[in-house]
């Protein structure tokens, strides 16, 4: 059995940016950053960041340009996948990068929060027509659930 499944937590290292192909589909794709901390044998704190390069695709892509930014927190769950391409001077190019099959975005910051109240409200209610009915035009055994 094989599995090809990544977890990562992190920052967007870049706002998302979003496109759409000549086929209709939209995809969104963005950098993040992930990072480990620990301690060496001499007790010395040491950290190290992994910069990786994501890629949503249909709605969640939507989603993701609409409510990500640059600094955002997520947790994505997708799978890696490597494309090649041959380079303008005629190298073989390569890139991997992580599909995203699930996004759960962390908590907003303050100026997403700020930002968001500053958004004009919708002030005036659509009317709702009302209908009115006999209490004898309808019967319960009329009902088709």
């Amino acid at each position: 059995m094989n599995l090809n499944k990544v977890f990562l937590a992190g920052n967007l290292t870049r706002d998302p940016e979003l496109k759409a192909l000549p086929s209709g589909a939209t995809v969104a794709s963005f950098g993040m950053a992930t990072n480990r901390v620990w301690k060496d044998q001499k007790g010395d704190k040491k950290e190290d960041v992994q910069f990786h390069n994501v890629v949503v695709w249909g709605r969640q892509a939507e989603i993701t340009a609409q409510f990500l930014t640059k600094g955002s927190l997520v947790l994505i769950e997708g799978r890696l996948q490597t494309r090649s391409w041959d380079g303008k001077d005629g190298t073989k190019q390569y890139r991997t990068e992580i599909v995203a099959e699930r996004l759960q975005f962390g908590p907003r910051t303050a100026s997403a929060r700020t930002e968001q109240r500053q958004q004009p409200q919708a002030t005036a209610k659509e009317e709702v027509p009302i209908i009115e009915i006999e209490e004898n035009e309808v019967k319960p055994e009329d009902l088709p659930f």
